[in-house]
């Protein structure tokens, strides 16, 4: 299969899609990469590596899409844009099986609507990050930013969408299906949440009930559903909340010479809770519910986080998570 990489959009330059693109193809022998960006500054990074060179194809590309910028101005107005370049790559290659990219989260969502559109039957795409729990195992927030008003008919295809990634990426075989709601009881939250839980409970999906954002990590819920809104509230609460814990500790531990010798007593442990907080070692969240597979990754994304977004399409591929959609979803309609 190939993996196209948009390789300019991220803060940090093409060094990193590059790296992790050589170091995908040296890992799985099913997979080529087609990076997308200016040529002359690819082929520069790329001559710093050994690789199979029939593996990696380059789109030249000489515009970038920036943040700054409106994201549907920009992908209609920027057609050679490593961004544009990528979807339209996407778009027209059978060959494909998905796109990775850590520019504009707008125009990357914006490029999926216009470009390669929705699975049929799925009302909106969602958003969704993996995220660590307390237990070592994983959750998936959907949506978490893509849809701000959202209808129960939406949350119910979120719902359905995150449990067959979960299946898909981690081979859960019923993965635990939760509602964001302010209590675990059936009858908590506003009306909203009382159409969205009765509605999930007719999903052919292993719907848990409701959950508190304090239990959001803590091992007991697989995916969690709600809308864009509350979804990236949530996301950058714990987002938040991890850089203060790290902050907070790290000036403890400098503030005494006793503080020191204890950190470096458990640099073992801290390390352990450092990798676990990085969110590189997690890829990027997928865009669930579009025709072909796109994963966002985070703008400051290194090496290590491309690799890992390029696995995430390589394993959803052979899982055929879009074609397993498209049948839940017949199954849905059926039942009706």
């Amino acid at each position: 299969m190939k993996i196209v990489v948009d390789a300019f959009g991220n803060d940090l330059g093409p060094i990193a899609p590059v790296e992790a693109s050589i170091n995908a193809i040296k890992l799985y022998d099913d997979i080529s990469i087609v990076l997308c960006g200016k040529k002359n500054e690819l082929e520069t990074n790329l001559n710093k590596f050994s690789y199979d060179k029939n593996r990696i194809e380059i789109i030249d590309a000489k515009d970038v899409i920036t943040n700054e910028e409106v994201p549907t101005e920009a992908v209609k107005g920027k057609p050679n844009s490593s961004l544009v370049r990528a979807f339209d790559k996407l778009k027209q290659d059978d060959e494909v099986a998905g796109l990775v990219s850590c520019g504009s989260t707008g125009a990357v969502l914006t490029a999926a609507f216009l470009k390669i559109g929705r699975i049929k039957g799925i009302s909106r795409p969602a958003l969704c990050p993996i995220l660590p729990t307390k237990n070592g195992g994983r959750v998936l927030l959907i949506d978490s930013g893509a849809n701000i008003d959202c209808k129960p008919i939406n949350i119910c295809h979120f719902a359905l969408l995150g449990s067959g990634y979960a299946k898909a990426m981690f081979n859960i075989e019923k993965p635990r299906v939760a509602l964001l709601n302010i209590g675990t009881e059936d009858k908590k939250g506003n009306e909203f949440c009382h159409e969205c839980f009765s509605e999930l409970k007719k999903m052919p999906i292993n719907f848990v009930g409701n959950m508190e954002a304090r239990d959001f990590l803590s091992g007991n819920y697989d995916v969690v559903v709600t809308d864009g809104f509350y979804g990236n509230i949530l996301l950058k609460s714990v987002e938040g909340t991890a850089l203060f814990v790290m902050s907070v500790l790290k000036e403890n531990i400098k503030s005494s010479f006793k503080s020191k010798i204890g950190a470096v007593l458990m640099k073992k442990s801290l390390k352990k809770v450092k990798d676990t907080l990085n969110y590189n070692a997690y890829g990027g969240a997928a865009f669930l519910g579009a025709k072909k597979l796109v994963i966002k990754g985070h703008g400051a994304s290194d090496a290590l986080a491309f690799l890992k977004s390029i696995e995430q399409v390589r394993t959803l591929h052979i899982n055929q998570f879009c074609k397993n959609i498209e049948e839940e979803l017949a199954k849905v309609e059926a039942d009706k």
